[in-house]
């Protein structure tokens, strides 16, 4: 690995992970990525090496400026905060109150949901993820914030947040979630961190 880059330890499924990469790509920072299997030898993350990485024993975990930060919310705050150009952050006031609204609304409200869902779905031996994590209230929030994406015509941090593409949703009934998940994934940077395409993605599941 070059010496300097920035460490990225994530799982190609992970969507935390996702959410980094896709940051990341934005600001066009370059990194070096360390796979860390969720499943394989009873899940790489409780090996001890990763333990001192992470205690909590998850991913993502970025290495960068001679500190390692886990949880993808701070990580993506601190690469706005060092390196503000591209924004994630409106330089409005009320549009900042509005990402970190949405922001928490998704990371709170709605993932927790999708985990214990999964869960439910894997023991029932099911895999159609079923769109009842709240995404009425997310649609209802957004038709008074979005503009092509979650707050306005500018990429921000709740739209790294916001890509359902890897369950089986139905967005029918939610036209402006439908909408801006279509346009988020036309961008480069979101192509380019997409599950299927990282160094961990097994053959069959890359596009």
């Amino acid at each position: 690995m070059q010496m300097g880059l920035p460490i990225l330890y994530s799982y190609f499924r992970s969507s935390c992970s996702w959410r980094v990469r896709i940051a990341l790509a934005l600001k066009g920072i370059a990194y070096n990525q360390v796979p860390v299997n969720l499943l394989k030898d009873g899940g790489q993350q409780h090996s001890a090496e990763y333990k001192t990485l992470n205690p909590m024993q998850q991913v993502p975990t970025l290495k960068i400026d001679g500190i390692t930060i886990s949880q993808s919310l701070a990580i993506i705050h601190y690469l706005e905060e060092t390196q503000p150009n591209p924004r994630l952050l409106p330089q409005d006031l009320k549009k900042r109150a509005q990402v970190r609204m949405i922001s928490d609304h998704i990371v709170s409200g709605i993932q927790p949901l999708q985990v214990l869902l999964l869960i439910s779905m894997q023991i029932r031996k099911q895999y159609r993820f079923p769109a009842v994590c709240d995404l009425n209230s997310l649609e209802q929030i957004l038709q008074h914030t979005a503009g092509r994406y979650c707050v306005g015509n500018e990429v921000s941090i709740p739209d790294k947040f916001f890509i359902f593409c890897r369950y089986k949703v139905d967005l029918a009934p939610y036209p402006t979630i439908m909408r801006i998940n279509k346009a988020l994934l036309e961008l480069e940077a979101f192509k380019v961190s997409h599950p299927a395409r990282q160094p961990d993605t097994p053959a069959e599941l890359r596009a």
